[in-house]
């Protein structure tokens, strides 16, 4: 056997070592996901046993993405300097400890402290599993991103769904059901972790930090608008989104008087569109550019956003389907072309994107929960049909795709 058919076998088995850590990280978001969309999703439930009004629900998940949001850029800043691998296990503890005490809940002040330790749970998760899926890219950042992103998104379609399944027909209690899912994410992310801690000196290697240690493709002046201009993106993508996973059923339920179920369900159909659409933002970045993606993604989905309010159920369906397959492909390719404008801060920039999506996901659920007592659902949807003219900024930012690979 010759030397190069040895160094074409290690590679090979050392991409499949990679893949297999990319969906394994990419299912045990899918876990995380699925169990904190189960707090949007008992929305109705809350709204009718502890009588609740639309601004309480809005804080409820200002309060659960306050948390899920405020220590995510800490964490990652430190863990650029020191990872932690076994991080992911210990926030998938919290999530743990905030479903049972939901499922326990017996006013507005316990719900807010449930969803407080499902949202720290979240924070120590993402920093750590964002610079997991960097590890195993094997160079395709873009792609990396797309798979692990999905498994967050595809739980997120999942987690409506199981809520009209076992938790309408069964009551509040039957919440404790999901808390399974967090200690099987235990399990595997233990595992994880003691992959990542054995990996962890391929950093230090030429090879694994080559793509790290250039400097940024821009000066300075232009990696600060740069980053502004991604986080006004953000503000506009997930204050959007806000408006769908929170307040899409109380919508469906006012104007076209279906049922908490069947709302449910369409709420499904939503999210279960952003999850195929994640697919695509990474590699279509990869191969096109990264700002083009960003830019179809967001602007690109205002006509449908503009046009939903005005249609009758069944094109309602059709129009949020499309708007989650566009809109979500903006993600990857956000974060991708972040970190790319600041290399070797991968913690920081992953905690620092889904801390601020995280953030404005709730501010955004809280100022529509009070917009919508004051006026109507239907107002707010009209409202917020006009946030994704807000992409059009982004034809200032730069076109860095071309320096970096020749930097490389």
């Amino acid at each position: 056997m010759t030397q190069q058919t040895i160094a074409l076998q290690t590679k090979t088995a050392a991409q499949k070592t990679i893949f297999s850590i990319l969906f394994t990280i990419s299912f045990t978001h899918l876990l995380n996901d699925m169990m904190q969309s189960v707090i949007p999703a008992v929305y109705p439930l809350f709204k009718g046993n502890f009588n609740l009004s639309f601004t309480q629900i809005g804080m409820i998940t200002f309060t659960f993405q306050l948390t899920a949001s405020l220590l995510q850029p800490f964490i990652g800043f430190y863990t650029d300097k020191k990872p932690l691998p076994f991080s992911l296990a210990i926030g998938m503890g919290f999530t743990f400890t905030g479903l049972i005490l939901l499922s326990l809940a017996s006013g507005f002040l316990s719900i807010l402290l449930a969803v407080s330790f499902i949202g720290m749970g979240s924070s120590i998760f993402h920093p750590e599993s964002s610079r997991v899926a960097h590890l195993a890219s094997g160079g395709r950042k873009g792609l990396a991103q797309s798979i692990f992103q999905l498994g967050g998104n595809a739980g997120s379609a999942l987690g409506p769904l199981l809520a009209a399944l076992i938790v309408v027909p069964h009551g509040q209690t039957s919440i404790i059901w999901f808390a399974l899912a967090a200690i099987l994410g235990m399990v595997i992310l233990t595992q994880v972790g003691k992959w990542y801690r054995d990996h962890l000196y391929l950093k230090k290697t030429k090879q694994a930090t080559a793509s790290d240690e250039i400097k940024s493709p821009v000066s300075r002046k232009k990696v600060i608008t740069s980053l502004s201009i991604l986080l006004v993106l953000i503000f506009s993508k997930y204050f959007y989104m806000a408006s769908m996973s929170s307040y899409f059923t109380f919508y469906l339920i006012n104007k076209f008087h279906v049922s908490v179920q069947h709302s449910q369900l369409f709420l499904f159909a939503f999210l279960a569109a952003v999850a195929s659409g994640t697919v695509l933002g990474g590699p279509l970045g990869d191969r096109f550019g990264r700002k083009y993606i960003i830019w179809i993604s967001i602007l690109g989905v205002a006509p449908f956003t503009l046009l939903l309010p005005y249609v009758g159920l069944v094109w309602t369906i059709v129009l949020a389907i499309i708007i989650g397959i566009i809109l979500a492909s903006a993600f990857s390719a956000i974060l991708v072309y972040a970190t790319d404008l600041v290399p070797g801060k991968v913690g920081l920039i992953a905690g620092l994107f889904f801390g601020f999506a995280f953030g404005m996901g709730g501010i955004g659920s809280a100022v529509l929960g009070w917009l919508a007592d004051r006026t109507s659902i239907e107002y707010v949807f009209k409202i917020c049909a006009f946030l994704p003219l807000i992409g059009i900024i982004t034809g200032f930012l730069p076109n860095i795709e071309h320096k970096t690979t020749s930097a490389k």
